[in-house]
């Protein structure tokens, strides 16, 4: 089966597939800022070299042994899950729009987004609960790069990231289903 013959039925009796719900709308447009607004920031931050809620004397050697690129690729790559939960809430993410030159106007296989959407959920999910393993242990020690409010900060963002970009998740899920309706 290709890419463009995965046709799901859709929910509607006219073929169409219903929008999105207000409430998954929003959980797409929250998890999308949660992927650009509320991580770029302090991550630029950090690539560009400045040891903002980090021990400049730790930051550096790590930061020139890889830890600027590691940053670098980290920040392009938190684009992917901006443009995935966008995609789960606006029409877009059911046909190919027109900058997608081989496959325009073809209908968006419903796994395409779901898989990544609840793969991302359940690995931001794992990393959160890692970080808040990890950070009373990290608390106070010196070796620790990274002020323990930076784990702080990370965990309420993640967990908002993770419930809106799971409920956006959903409702594409939902909608998309061939048995639906």
């Amino acid at each position: 089966m290709s890419i463009t013959t995965a046709v799901p039925r859709t929910a509607l009796p006219s073929g169409r597939i219903p929008a999105p719900a207000r409430r998954a709308t929003w959980a797409g447009y929250t998890a999308a800022a949660a992927a650009t607004v509320g991580f770029l920031p302090l991550h630029v931050t950090w690539a560009l070299g400045i040891p903002l809620f980090a021990d400049p004397d730790l930051f550096r050697p790590w930061y020139e042994d890889g830890g600027g690129f590691y940053l670098l690729v980290l920040n392009l790559m938190a684009l992917l899950p901006a443009v995935l939960a966008f995609a789960l809430v606006r029409p877009w993410g059911l046909t190919f729009p027109r900058w997608v030159p081989a496959l325009r106007g073809h209908r968006v296989p419903r796994m395409l987004l779901i898989v990544p959407g609840a793969a991302l959920s359940a690995f931001l999910l794992a990393y959160t609960v890692y970080v808040m393993i990890l950070m009373p242990r990290q608390w106070g020690d010196p070796a620790a790069i990274f002020d323990y409010r930076t784990g702080v900060y990370g965990i309420g963002h993640f967990l908002v990231w993770i419930a809106a970009l799971a409920i956006a998740t959903r409702s594409y899920a939902r909608r998309t289903r061939p048995d639906a309706g």
